[in-house]
This record gives structure tokens, sequence and C-alpha cells, in this order.
């Protein structure tokens, strides 16, 4: 249970004990006080500030959680998209040099460990697809325009499952055609040929 959960049960409870303890309380001084109704007034005025202080203190706290956690989905979704984008720099320079280097294929390797801290299932499924094809065009270290193709053939699926892991749900709310989509991504790569 996190440090704000443990807060926001404490002042539940509190709040709880302090309605039922006040209730309590005011039932016995409201018989005390029965001969000054302004005695009364006071202590309902004096408990009901205190109601509302555990009310808004418990309410603050929610609000600081989420506001928490948004930032932290924030930079995180910020820290994938900066990772993808170097994936696909990287190939990039790759495809623009038409030459598979020591170099390239470090840099390969260690953005496959930071995918694996941060990519989804699917894209890490799909990227394996291309890792694959990336191998066999690895070994003959020249890179031609067949090879070229495939590996753009390659990121323009791999773009896909990105795309969904990054905006995803926005697509989904806003009743996107995620087939269309995905065939379009693809047309549009093949169009450059």
């Amino acid at each position: 249970m996190s440090k704000l959960q443990r807060e926001n049960l404490m002042y539940m409870l509190l709040s709880i004990s302090l309605v039922i303890g006040g209730y309590i309380f005011m039932r016995y001084a409201y018989r005390i006080a029965e001969e000054a109704p302004f005695s009364q007034e006071i202590l309902l005025i004096a408990l009901g500030t205190i109601v509302t202080i555990l009310i808004t203190a418990m309410l603050l706290n929610k609000q600081t959680e989420v506001e928490l956690k948004k930032e932290e989905n924030i930079k995180f979704t910020e820290l994938k998209t900066d990772i993808y984008l170097q994936l696909i720099e990287n190939i990039e320079e790759i495809i623009l040099d038409k030459s598979i280097d020591e170099k390239d294929r470090i840099k390969l390797r260690i953005l496959t460990h930071k995918l694996a801290i941060v990519a989804s299932p699917e894209v890490l499924t799909q990227y394996e697809h291309f890792v694959d094809e990336f191998s066999k065009i690895a070994s003959s270290e020249a890179v031609n325009n067949t090879d070229i193709n495939t590996l753009m053939d390659e990121l323009a699926e791999l773009s896909i499952y990105i795309r969904q892991d990054l905006v995803g749900d926005l697509d989904i709310r806003h009743g996107t055609d995620l087939a269309q989509l995905k065939k379009q991504i693809i047309n549009n790569s093949d169009a450059l040929h």
C-alpha cells in the first residue's frame, strides 16, 4: 500500500471516528447546552469545520496521487518515444550508409535492451521479426536495394506496433479503423520503393 493510500485510509478512518464520536459528543453537549442555544451552534460549527478539514485533506491526497500517476505516465511515454525514435534513427543511418559494421550491430544490441525495458510485448514480438531479417542482411555487410526494401517493409510493420503502443488508446477512442490504418502505413512505405 502506497504512502498516499495509507494517508487516505487514515483520513477516512479519522473522519468516520470523528463523525461517530462527534455525534455522541454532540448529543451529550446538546443536552448540557440546552439553556444556552448559542453554545449548541458553536459546537456544530466546530464539528463541521473539523469534518470539512479532514475531507479536504483526503481529497487533496487523492488529487496528488492522481497527478503523480499522470506525471509518471507522461515520463514513461516520453521515454518510450525517445527509444523508439533512436531505433528508427539507427536504422536510417544503416540504410543511408548501405553497410552494416560492428558499430551498427552494437547500437542495435543496446537498443534491444532498451526496448526490453519499455516496449509492449507486441512491439517486442514484431521487433524480433525485424531482427531476424536484419541478421540475414547483416551477414553480407553490404546492403543492396533489395535489402533496403526488406528492412523498410519490416520497419513499416514495426512502426504499426510502435504506434499502437504509443497512441493505440487514442485511435480506439476516436474510432480509427486499425486495419485501414495498418494498410495505409504499409502502402505508404511500399509507394516509396
